[in-house]
């Protein structure tokens, strides 16, 4: 039988303050005319559906007409969805039993039975091939909080004392419980697949996009939690598409891109072939992606408006910088088709103007500035900096030892008289607040 693995989707990302939802729309659709074209019998979605616990109502729909649109077009595909650790569980199993009647499984959370052992009927789905016969059993494992397998009467059980610490203990449990229970479901024949959202040892995250799953703990787990006999492990949480230590165990990663700094890297999905309990084969399916992401620098101020200026001049801005479509081509796209842009220029003075200078260099061309990044000096620092009294220092004595050590100089008179006209207006306003609840006191 044939699954399609992906993960990751964040669907409703508010990008540095913009929508996406024209880029997550278009996925979907290459999405859904890929599972028609390869005749899949499952899809799994290990977990990160939304990008928030409280998505927007258009983040909703697009899952949900995504879902319908699916069962429409292949009545027989089994979708399998988890939550993880930007989710809510109990949003994502909320429309469970109307979702179900679609052949959809929407799992949030764990549950436990009454003498505190795990109910792992609950997270068992038979996957079942274009002939309705059940060839595999997903292990269907949401994104676990501490609470969850720290407090219940199973993760009170006696702990080994070796263990580094009891949230990767109590997981570790789990997995052992859920393992234990799809053995003894499954027959001969059918195969194991287990989908988990979680981070495991060795696997390499992205520089900047990726939240940490427990806030101050070791929240890694080790890949021999996934024993031989399980024939494919369907991994989320992490942005970069991996495999981890053997070709069974893999990270999709997300399909599109979440941050500038995932870029460089190919965005996928991942088909797996099962024969009969073992693995096959898998491929990697390239995203094609809807909206270019560009990046410019980091560079002096200088050479940035230089190769802004001479987009127009590129006919073709493909390849390493992600950027798929040509500005006079971009610009006859809709804007929300028009591509995003990074700018990060070096500086090693302030420049007051900076953002007007760069806006004025892409003036007229099909981009979107998303983000400018201004890059200081690296200004060398005393091995021990002393303390500072903030009574006797004063806010014009800070703000000078502050900018030093910004920019390596102390600040000039005219940045000194802007600074001394602003705290100047800071207490003219605090002055009429002060005048003005007196007025309003000898009212009363």
């Amino acid at each position: 039988m044939k699954l399609i693995h992906t993960a990751d989707w964040h669907l409703g990302q508010s990008f540095h303050g913009q929508e996406r939802h024209a880029e997550h729309r278009a996925f979907l659709g290459w999405l859904l005319d890929t599972l028609v074209e390869r005749r899949a019998d499952a899809l799994l979605v290990a977990g990160d559906i939304f990008d928030v616990v409280n998505p927007s109502l258009r983040a909703q729909e697009l899952l949900y007409d995504f879902i319908v649109s699916a069962h429409q077009r292949l009545p027989l595909l089994d979708i399998v969805l988890i939550a993880g650790n930007h989710d809510s569980g109990n949003r994502i199993e909320l429309p469970a039993p109307l979702m179900r009647r679609l052949r959809t499984h929407a799992l949030g959370r764990v549950r436990w039975l009454d003498d505190g052992s795990l109910d792992a009927e609950h997270l068992l789905v038979p996957l079942t091939d274009a002939n309705g016969e059940t060839r595999a059993w997903c292990l269907a494992l949401p994104f676990l909080r501490p609470a969850e397998v720290t407090g219940s009467a199973l993760a009170s059980e006696a702990i080994d004392e070796a263990a580094p610490n009891d949230y990767v203990s109590g997981i570790s449990r789990v997995h052992a419980q859920l393992i234990e229970a799809a053995r003894a479901r499954r027959r001969p024949g059918q195969a194991l697949v287990a989908m988990s959202h979680a981070h495991l040892h060795g696997a390499a995250v992205s520089e900047a996009s990726e939240r940490p799953i427990v806030i101050g703990g070791e929240e890694a787990i080790s890949a021999t939690l996934f024993p031989p006999d399980i024939a494919y492990v369907a991994l989320g949480h992490l942005h970069r598409a991996q495999q981890v230590g053997e070709a069974r165990i893999r990270y999709s990663g997300s399909p599109l891109p979440l941050d500038f700094s995932e870029v460089a890297y190919p965005h996928q999905v991942v088909e797996v072939t099962l024969d009969g309990e073992a693995l096959a084969a898998t491929e990697t399916l390239p995203v094609p992606r809807p909206v270019a992401m560009l990046r410019v620098g980091p560079a002096p101020l200088d050479k940035v408006l230089a190769e802004l200026e001479a987009l127009n001049d590129d006919p073709d801005l493909s390849g390493a910088r992600g950027w798929e479509l040509s500005p006079a081509r971009g610009r006859a796209l809709s804007r929300e088709h028009w591509p995003w842009l990074e700018v990060r220029v070096e500086l090693d003075a302030p420049i007051p103007d900076l953002r007007a200078r760069v806006e004025a260099a892409l003036e007229g061309k099909a981009l979107r500035l998303l983000r400018l990044e201004r890059r200081l000096p690296r200004v060398e620092r005393e091995a021990q900096q002393a303390h500072v009294d903030l009574e006797t220092l004063g806010p014009r004595k800070l703000f000078e030892r502050t900018w030093a050590q910004h920019w390596g100089q102390p600040p000039g008179d005219n940045v000194l008289a802007d600074f001394d006209r602003l705290c100047q207006d800071v207490l003219d306003a605090d002055a009429d607040d002060a005048d003005g609840a007196g007025d309003q006191e000898g009212r009363t």
